[in-house]
């Protein structure tokens, strides 16, 4: 398990002018193994459900309960931390990655960022590589 003082100490300038800490949308749902993990709470996921099945794989888990379900998300695929304000999302991504997840990312922190990708042709786009992707299998 690596420590937090660790993992603070590698965040140096090169690492964050990098980027390596965040994952546009569009790269999160270029890989196709990736998981937009959603961490905002029941109350806002009962309001606006984030479904994205034509994407990537969606994984709802509040902020409150990642400690008793951390074990859900995966450590061998990109994960895409997602909370509306931003604040949740860097909570929970220094907690994984001080957990050892190492492909663990911090997702944008507003809705427009997700709304865009279901455009009607951006939409069309996603089923129809979906659909070729499961005709390749």
């Amino acid at each position: 398990m690596d420590d937090l003082d660790g993992i603070l100490k590698s965040m140096t300038f090169d690492f964050f002018g990098s980027g390596k800490h965040k994952i546009e949308m569009d790269a999160l749902l270029a890989e196709k193994e990736a998981v937009f993990l959603d961490v905002r709470s029941r109350q806002e996921w009962e309001s606006l459900q984030i479904r994205l099945e034509y994407h990537v794989r969606v994984l709802w888990i509040p902020i409150d309960e990642i400690p008793e379900r951390h074990n859900e998300i995966p450590r061998d695929r990109t994960v895409g931390v997602f909370c509306s304000s931003g604040s949740r999302s860097v909570m929970v991504y220094l907690y994984l990655r001080s957990l050892g997840y190492e492909k663990v990312r911090i997702a944008p922190s507003h809705y427009d960022a997700i709304t865009s990708l279901l455009l009607p042709g951006k939409l069309h786009k996603a089923i129809a590589m979906r659909k070729t992707e499961k005709e390749k299998e």
